[in-house]
């Protein structure tokens, strides 16, 4: 990863920063009301991102994923098809 590119997504609060086995850069960034999984980062942004209830499931959906599919874990919706996934029925009393 280029080291400006680097300081760009630690300074816009990205955690848990890694690229993926087909090459794509994929970090956890918190929202407004979720905790989002972006895949495909750069300079210009991003190519789509998956939001999640909770942080540690982001975090540890980001430190498991291989790229492949959807990410593990309960994903509510993601970006920009708007498709749900499997956290988006029900919800859970976890606080974290």
């Amino acid at each position: 990863m280029p080291v400006k590119l680097n300081v760009i997504l630690e300074e816009n609060g990205y955690t848990n920063v890694r690229r993926l086995p087909n090459s794509e850069l994929i970090g956890v960034l918190q929202q407004l009301f979720t905790f989002g999984l972006f895949v495909g980062l750069d300079e210009a942004g991003y190519k789509r991102r998956y939001c999640y209830e909770h942080k540690s499931d982001a975090v540890i959906a980001a430190q498991v994923w291989d790229g492949e599919g959807d990410p593990p874990g309960p994903w509510i919706k993601e970006k920009p098809s708007d498709r749900l996934g499997p956290g988006a029925v029900g919800g859970s009393d976890r606080g974290d």
